[in-house]
């Protein structure tokens, strides 16, 4: 007889939060998020064995260290990255019985209008421009310019160079406010970063910021 409890752990993730765009407010902080993301979308991009099992290793690791697992799940043909607290699992399932807080889960749509299919190139892009900027202006603007990345490559899967006036918006008023915590040397000097960012891939910076 089934476990009224016990629902597959790929389906489980309608039971999570509202995705990669909220606030996760519980033990996985937003950085372990992204990262995590990111470590899934090389993964699912890279052909080598080696990298494959590398990234792996590495998602896993993050996600041990919070006590938290994954899984992808199918949304009519649209994978979706499911991260949820590992005492919800028993025996390769989650227990309902067991869900104290449906918000402590995270859901990350994979794939979408959106993504472009050369994410992995994207991602490689960002990060030369970061490692530029960090090595002509520093660490704080260097600081800056990776989680500018992040937001980038994990939200609108983009060069950060080619984000929008209101993309770069919703970045300074919401995702940095809310998903970040940069240091105050950080905040003091983001929209220089930001600028220096887009002087560095010699682009134009988009006029509205706010």
């Amino acid at each position: 007889m089934t476990d009224p409890n016990a629902v597959d752990a790929d389906g489980a993730g309608d039971r999570g939060g509202d995705g990669a765009d909220a606030p996760n407010d519980t033990e996985l902080p937003r950085e372990v998020a992204d990262e995590v993301e990111r470590l899934t979308r090389l993964e699912r991009t890279a052909v080598d064995e080696n990298e494959i099992e590398a990234y792996e290793s590495r998602r896993d690791e993050l996600l041990d260290e919070h006590d938290f697992t994954s899984r992808i799940r199918d949304d009519d043909g649209d994978d979706v990255l499911i991260l949820h607290p590992e005492e919800w699992h028993e025996d390769g399932v989650i227990r309902t019985d067991r869900i104290d807080d449906i918000d402590r889960a995270v859901e990350i749509p994979l794939e979408g209008a959106e993504n472009p299919d050369d994410w992995e190139t994207v991602d490689e892009h960002n990060r030369d421009l970061v490692a530029a900027v960090r090595a002509d202006h520093g660490d704080v603007h260097g600081d800056n310019a990776a989680m500018l990345a992040d937001f980038a490559g994990n939200h609108y899967a983009k060069p950060m160079d080619a984000l929008t006036g209101d993309e770069l918006a919703e970045f300074r008023t919401e995702y940095v406010v809310r998903n970040a915590w940069p240091s105050e040397k950080q905040q003091n000097v983001l929209s220089e970063s930001i600028e220096l960012v887009f002087e560095t891939a010699t682009e134009a910076v988009p006029k509205r910021q706010f």
